[in-house]
């Protein structure tokens, strides 16, 4: 097995150094190797390098510092757009804006995205997802242009680190692997599989620093509070249904 897997950390600090323009497009076209569904390959792929164009992007993730100084952000799209234009061309019609198409095009991207991941970590480069593309898909949609039937549903800054973190904890294997049909938790599985996590330094001084008694109340009570996921996935329904997907 390819230890990059299993020694993967986020990167959230780089090196003030380009990132290669063959190098990637080695990783790139890696990246389109992927399976998806029916080869159709519904996605795209924005690089960003201009540091104008950065910025512009920065307030769509909450002005994360990583988004500025990587010298990479990569948003991946589901996009039926160039499909559905292939389809025009070659008096076929197509009947792709629906709830299935649009899940289809957005597992092709984030297939697209973890393949590409792989390769860059491969080539040492470190990268970071940034969870900020479904909140304000709406702002990302404007500064890229993109349109209609194409959504970002991901985004990636990649580039050298400039240091290397404490790896990030992760849930054993049997919390998360059923065999045959799926196996539901008892109350002690779910004691055993989360101690480890509530135990670790880092988490405890989460707790302590939000205040709060235990670390699933810093999850449903600080991070993803239910009133924020509500608004968020009215506002990304929106966007979803005004990018040509209705359900």
């Amino acid at each position: 097995m390819n230890n990059t897997y299993l020694t993967r950390r986020t990167i959230r600090k780089y090196e003030e150094r380009e990132v290669d323009s063959t190098l990637l497009e080695r990783i790139l076209t890696s990246g389109t190797r992927v399976s998806t569904t029916g080869n159709m390959q519904v996605y795209s792929i924005i690089v960003t390098r201009d540091q104008e164009m950065k910025r512009r992007l920065a307030p769509a993730h909450f002005h994360q510092p990583m988004v500025t100084e990587a010298p990479v952000v990569l948003t991946f799209c589901a996009d039926f757009n160039r499909f559905n234009r292939w389809c025009h061309q070659r008096e076929a019609e197509p009947g792709y804006d629906n709830f299935l198409s649009f899940m289809t095009a957005a597992i092709d991207a984030l297939l697209a995205a973890q393949t590409v991941c792989n390769a860059a970590e491969e080539e040492g480069l470190g990268i970071c997802y940034l969870g900020t593309v479904t909140y304000n898909a709406d702002k990302i949609i404007e500064v890229l242009k993109l349109p209609r039937g194409v959504v970002p549903v991901a985004s990636v800054t990649m580039g050298w680190p400039a240091m290397v973190p404490e790896q990030p904890d992760r849930l054993p294997l049997e919390a998360v692997v059923h065999h045959e049909t799926y196996r539901d938790y008892t109350a002690g599985m779910i004691d055993d599989i989360y101690r480890a996590k509530e135990a670790r330094e880092d988490n405890l001084k989460f707790i302590a620093e939000n205040k709060k008694q235990t670390l699933a109340q810093v999850f449903t009570d600080v991070r993803y509070k239910k009133s924020d996921n509500e608004f968020f996935s009215a506002k990304y329904l929106e966007v979803i249904r005004r990018q040509g997907f209705y359900f």
